[in-house]
């Protein structure tokens, strides 16, 4: 019975070894599936043999799969605790899946057993530069530095294709980077491997957020919590993303109900929510902004308003709203480039209109204003501009100021003229709609160089003897 049962063993031996052959040869022509079934069928046949384990493991890691990989390479050394490509395999595994500390105690292991083996001595380096990845990573996601956070888990992914926390890190830093397509790819590379991820459930979820599709977020956010109920990062963004759609809505019903000082307060509040949440505060300053406007707080709506701009360069409701505060505080300049960039990005009729205006406006700022100059409105009626004249022009006559030195007489004059320029242009129909319109006067014929103030002055008082300024 002995020799019968040695026999069988034996038996078992030569068909697990003609098995493995087989798998060596699908193993060398590269169809690993193939190689994989007959390496099962080696370890069927005989489940103590640590090399059909081994070769196992390095099929399942030339297909991807290195947490199978993994499993086979320990059980090799568990059966062997000399097999040297044993160790290596496993140490393999555990760097490919992230674990470089672990990795790093197999290749250890591996140069216990042979102190030159110029593979174990690569990967203990590359298990190293890993490890300092991972903690410069660390450092840097403290400092919101998430640029250098994505090229440190870039570079350790070359070494740790497998690892799913370097690439959810990395999709998250892409999120709050702005990148939000990058990120949704990763998270869904992650999710089709395994759709019970909440770490990539979470991150899809960010991604919604940060693009202000708040309740599909929440949705995610939930899903990752079922899988994982202690999620800190989950829970915090459901938390706030909840927080804030609630203020924003609040803030949006005071503005609709005219209860402008509510609606500041509640979208300041929504703005101290999350400091992340890039396009969301975008939406938000310039809410604000709209109702300091509504307010009069011009300069503090402009502020606002360019703060929504720092953040989404891109948002044209934005642009508008600060345009219009430029337009009524007279900052022309500004109100053409901003209304500039609306009209390249969205050329529409509405939208040249605004440009047009604020081009005429700018040029009617750049000429003397007529109305300042008399001191009138600009709705002035033709009785109101008479006496701002009559007041003006006996203020600013030369003869007044015969006695002053030479410089204010030379000042007093070129007020003088001023007066009645303005008085020429303004009492008269047609030059005066001409003038609000934005029209160059030159171009119309008027030369102000060559008119005289002293006719004018003449003829509004009645000639050389209509008024005097003798015996004053």
């Amino acid at each position: 019975k002995a020799a019968s049962g040695e026999c069988s063993l034996h038996q078992c031996e030569i068909e697990a070894e003609s098995f493995k052959e087989q798998g060596n040869a699908y193993y060398a022509k590269k169809d690993y599936n193939e190689a994989y079934n007959y390496y099962t069928k080696a370890i069927d046949a005989c489940p103590n043999n640590a090399s059909y384990y081994g070769n196992r493991a390095a099929t399942l890691m030339m297909l991807g799969k290195f947490r199978e990989a993994l499993g086979d390479a320990q059980q090799s050394v568990r059966l062997d605790d000399t097999f040297v490509r044993g160790h290596v395999r496993e140490g393999k595994c555990h760097l490919s899946l992230g674990n470089a500390m672990a990795a790093s105690r197999c290749f250890q292991r591996v140069l216990e057993l042979d102190r030159t083996n110029p593979q174990a001595q690569q990967e203990l380096k590359n298990a190293s530069a890993v490890l300092e990845y991972e903690r410069i990573a660390e450092i840097d996601f403290e400092k919101r530095d998430f640029r250098k956070v994505v090229f440190c888990m870039d570079r350790a992914l070359e070494f740790a294709p497998a690892c799913h926390r370097f690439k959810i890190l990395k999709a998250e830093c892409l999120a709050l980077l702005g990148r939000y397509p990058e990120a949704q790819s990763v998270a869904s590379d992650i999710l089709r491997m395994d759709s019970t991820n909440a770490d990539a459930l979470y991150v899809r979820g960010l991604c919604l957020y940060y693009e202000d599709c708040i309740e599909k977020a929440v949705q995610f956010f939930i899903q990752a919590l079922r899988m994982a109920p202690d999620h800190e990062k989950a829970c915090l963004a459901c938390r706030n993303a909840k927080a804030l759609k609630a203020k924003k809505e609040d803030g949006n019903k005071a503005f609709k109900e005219g209860n402008y000082k509510l609606a500041y307060e509640l979208y300041t509040e929504a703005l101290g929510i999350d400091p992340n949440n890039i396009k969301t505060n975008a939406k938000l300053y310039c809410n604000r902004g709209t109702v300091n406007s509504k307010l009069r707080k011009l300069e503090d709506a402009i502020d606002d308003c360019t703060k929504a701009i720092k953040l989404d360069d891109t948002y044209i409701k934005a642009y508008l709203r600060r345009a219009q505060c430029y337009m009524d505080t007279e900052q022309y300049e500004d109100a053409v480039r901003d209304y500039e960039k609306v009209y390249q990005t969205e050329k529409t009729k509405e939208h040249k209109q605004f440009l047009k205006n604020a081009q005429v406006e700018l040029k009617k700022s750049k000429r003397k204003d007529y109305y300042k100059i008399l001191g009138v409105n600009k709705n002035a009626s033709e009785d109101e501009i008479k006496k701002a004249y009559r007041k003006r022009a006996l203020m600013h006559h030369p003869d007044r100021h015969s006695g002053a030195s030479a410089e204010i007489q030379k000042e007093e004059e070129k007020k003088f003229k001023e007066v009645g320029e303005a008085f020429t242009i303004l009492s008269d129909p047609k030059k005066k709609a001409r003038y609000d319109s934005g029209q160059d006067l030159e171009e119309d014929g008027m030369n102000m160089a060559d008119f005289d103030a002293n006719n004018i002055f003449k003829a509004f008082f009645g000639g050389p003897g209509g008024f005097s300024f003798e015996g004053k």
